[in-house]
């Protein structure tokens, strides 16, 4: 959800030229370098058909599509608040929503991330007909409509209550800035506490499951509790944003008169960090994903190879 917070901070604070550019240059290429990984990863989910046929693949692949966008909008940004600080409110809502988009899924994608590695341990035989690709690509459409839907409201209410003047006026690009509605503001924070309260309700449930069943000493439910705590520690990264403001004052405390330094040190883990982290926790733990990606990752496309062996967790 870190979408629906400051993305940056306004950058009104004196910055040298070597600043600007070394930490524009950074976010930039980390940014470029964590997409290019993940385009890698989406890549080599295209070229195997085992993939394309595993619901826990399909929605892996969700959710690294979805940390594209959303690092994409993040750096973009970032980068406009560093070079121009404010543009225009039309231009702005139009970089936010996709940003609100992708961090609202984020937590729904592990959600039913976690539902489907507790079928797959603890009802392993009724795996084949609750989760098949069909249903696995509904589950994602219903993500990304239950998501719309929050954010719909918020347009609606923006072209209809603001003046003509305020949508083609400079503001420094904010949520807060542009949905200014109180409305708007209270339904926010009502959608957060809904769907974190869903999310962990679910990833508790499925965790002691699991573990349950782990007692049983059968690896695959050992491996499935683990997966289920990263599933956790995604989303407790994903609410590093929830304590941004605190977080950014007490390290302004820390350091008075580096407020640059601050804002790019709380942008990066905010929003670098959740989107480089997974990649390495659901895609590089597999063993069987692992082989094909650094084929690609390290040699490009090479020849088409179908792998025979199962996923492991």
């Amino acid at each position: 959800m870190n979408g629906d917070v400051n993305m940056t901070a306004p950058v009104d604070y004196p910055i040298s030229l070597n600043g600007f550019v070394s930490r524009s240059m950074t976010v930039l290429l980390l940014g470029i370098t964590i997409n290019y990984i993940n385009a890698t990863m989406v890549h080599t989910f295209s070229k195997h058909y085992i993939f394309k046929t595993n619901p826990r693949y399909i929605l892996f692949i969700h959710l690294v599509l979805n940390d594209m966008i959303q690092l994409t909008v993040a750096v973009s940004l970032f980068l406009l608040a560093y070079i121009f600080n404010t543009i225009y409110v039309l231009f702005c809502a139009l970089l936010i929503v996709p940003a609100v988009l992708t961090a609202q899924n984020t937590p729904l994608n592990l959600l039913f991330m976690a539902v489907e590695c507790y079928i797959s341990v603890c009802i392993p035989l009724r795996y084949n007909q609750l989760c098949t690709v069909k249903r696995t690509y509904a589950v994602i459409g219903t993500i990304w409509a239950v998501t719309f839907l929050s954010v719909l409201p918020d347009m609606i209410v923006l072209l209809t209550t603001e003046s003509q003047q305020f949508l083609f006026s400079l503001v420094f690009c904010h949520r807060d800035t542009v949905f200014r509605s109180s409305y708007i503001r209270n339904k926010r924070d009502g959608t957060h506490i809904a769907f974190l309260v869903i999310v962990w309700l679910t990833l508790y449930y499925t965790f002691f499951r699991i573990l349950f069943v782990a007692k049983t000493a059968d690896a695959n439910a050992n491996k499935a509790r683990n997966t289920i705590l990263l599933h956790g520690f995604q989303v407790l990264l994903c609410m590093i944003v929830y304590v941004q403001p605190m977080f950014t004052q007490f390290l302004l405390s820390l350091f008075p008169g580096q407020s640059g330094f601050v804002f790019f040190t709380v942008f990066v883990i905010s929003q670098i960090l959740p989107r480089f982290s997974n990649p390495i926790v659901y895609g590089l733990r597999d063993t069987t994903f692992r082989k094909y990606f650094k084929r690609y990752l390290s040699c490009g496309v090479t020849r088409h190879v179908h792998p025979r062996t199962e996923f492991k967790f």
